[in-house]
């Protein structure tokens, strides 16, 4: 199925039902589907044709939606770029691309000047906001082109978005994405559009991520409302929710936290979330806990997958955030509440050992998937696709973990994270999660420090929350008699903030670059 149905059907289905909310303007599918079919007019007119490429950079609004449209009815391939990258890492992810059309919100023209020189192969470039001397601006060329239907002959298989991976090392690599990823995990688990039944979305993570461009994907087939925000921020976010009366949002858990941890939290009426989802970084127990509590009409999704798995690969469900029954019942749910749930319907995923046979339950191995919804591979990068997707076809994720008897699956970090201390394997994120039952400590990161004698050596990065305090003992003494003895960090290290990505994973690069001194014997 072409992404360009789903609009086309919902456009159908609810015309006048409002598709996006942005700030004081309104857009009904109708209007998308308008709007959308008048660039991409404009984008032939340019010389955009089936494969050509299209960048776009700029904060969520709601020409990037137009624009991901117009580019899947000419059938060119979408190119979103990170809007808080450097200069030379937009004019790098443009040149790879080979991009020849660049869209680029008004905060965005400095940057794109100072590179202008260094690509030759972008003839146009569009401009979001006001007009900008040698740029087209968007709203004349959307009023400028026709509305005549463009039909391509573009096939499931055909790509369609062109992601950037955040390249934490080395230079980012094109997670190329077919029109089939995307649709092989809608039609599987999105209610299609109904004429009667209304639901608004909050849309607040970028859409530059994958995360993002799947809440997009979801709404526009599932005939829902996007309440639309540039980026995240709290109380804006609380604003539009009482608003709009939201039914659904997509949560990092760093957003969530500080939702709570808001001084205006209270004064809100939030009551009209039935759904909240939450993904693309670990989330915190005691976090996840807290919500529960103080959002309890919601029903909680923990969504896992990655830009390579074009969607969620496994869910933890509403029924997994329901801690009842017996005590040994309450027990287990507790447990998986720390999980990423079980495999969706329409992917295989497994457990697999370093020789690339699958794991038993309970042993800890690389989370490997596998189905229709698995990448095409990394844009000019044969030796980096062959070495992620095996000759049998599975995704190799990168991350560790293990499923219980129940098929729940547990994270055990990033592979390239797993602290090996004397020949002994140490998750980060258990760890982690051990010190964050300190009342005293608001934030964590595990990281390994090299050691001659050891090999790796285990610090903690902490931060103290605001007006408590903790000493390197407790928290040392903490670990000793909640883990194994070699899990406990052997030094702890007292910062002022975590660095994190702007989806919330910790920056363990960073915290590795500034902080691995020899511990001290």
């Amino acid at each position: 199925m072409n992404t360009t149905e789903f609009l086309m059907v919902t456009s159908a289905i609810a015309p006048d039902r409002a598709a996006i909310i942005f700030e004081e303007k309104q857009y009904t599918f109708t209007d998308l589907q308008t709007r959308s079919t008048r660039l991409a007019n404009a984008l032939q007119g340019m010389g955009i044709a089936k494969g050509d490429r299209v960048a776009y950079c700029d904060v969520n609004t709601n020409q990037c939606l137009e624009t991901y449209f117009a580019c899947a009815k000419v059938g060119a391939i979408y190119v979103p770029l990170n809007f808080r990258a450097r200069g030379d890492e937009i004019e790098f992810m443009i040149q790879d691309s080979g991009a020849t059309v660049a869209l680029a919100g008004e905060r965005y023209y400095p940057v794109f000047e100072e590179i202008k020189g260094k690509l030759p192969n972008v003839k146009h470039y569009i401009g979001l906001g006001k007009h900008n001397k040698g740029w087209h601006e968007y709203e004349k060329v959307i009023a400028g082109a026709a509305e005549d239907e463009v039909f391509t002959d573009t096939d499931e298989a055909d790509l369609t978005i062109l992601m950037f991976t955040a390249g934490t090392t080395g230079k980012p690599k094109g997670v190329m994405l077919a029109h089939r990823n995307f649709s092989e995990y809608v039609t599987n688990n999105v209610t299609p559009a109904e004429p009667d039944v209304e639901e608004k979305n909050i849309l607040t993570v970028p859409m530059y991520h994958i995360a993002g461009i799947q809440a997009v994907m979801a709404a526009i087939y599932g005939g829902r409302t996007l309440v639309v925000q540039r980026q995240f921020e709290a109380e804006d976010w609380m604003k539009l929710v009482q608003t709009h009366q939201v039914g659904r949002a997509m949560m990092v858990p760093t957003m969530l936290k500080q939702l709570m941890d808001h001084p205006s939290f209270k004064k809100y009426d939030l009551s009209s979330l039935k759904v909240i989802t939450y993904g693309a970084a670990p989330m915190p127990l005691e976090v996840i806990k807290r919500a529960i509590h103080e959002f309890p009409k919601s029903r909680f999704i923990n969504a896992f997958g990655q830009t390579e798995s074009a969607a969620t690969i496994t869910m933890l469900g509403p029924e997994d955030h329901v801690i009842e029954g017996t005590p040994a019942e309450r027990e287990v749910k507790m447990k998986r509440l720390g999980s990423i749930g079980k495999p969706l319907p329409d992917v295989e995923v497994r457990i697999m050992g370093e020789d690339g046979t699958l794991v038993p339950n309970g042993q800890v191995g690389e989370i490997v998937a596998k189905g229709g919804r698995i990448m095409k591979g990394y844009w000019k990068q044969e030796k980096a696709t062959s070495t992620t997707i095996d000759k049998n076809g599975w995704l190799h994720t990168g991350d560790l973990g293990y499923q219980d008897d129940g098929g729940y699956i547990f994270l055990a970090g990033r592979a390239k994270d797993i602290i090996k201390r004397g020949g002994e394997m140490i998750s980060p994120e258990e760890v982690e999660n051990c010190i964050l039952e300190h009342a005293a400590v608001e934030d964590v990161a595990i990281i390994g420090v090299p050691d001659t004698e050891w090999g790796e050596r285990v610090r903690a990065c902490v931060v103290k929350k605001t007006g408590h305090d903790v000493t390197e003992a407790e928290i040392i003494e903490l670990c000793r008699t909640r883990l194994a003895s070699f899990k406990k960090p052997e030094s702890v290290i007292f910062i002022d903030e975590i660095p994190r990505n702007p989806m919330g994973k910790i920056s363990k690069k960073d915290l590795r670059a500034k902080y691995n001194q020899p511990v001290k014997a």
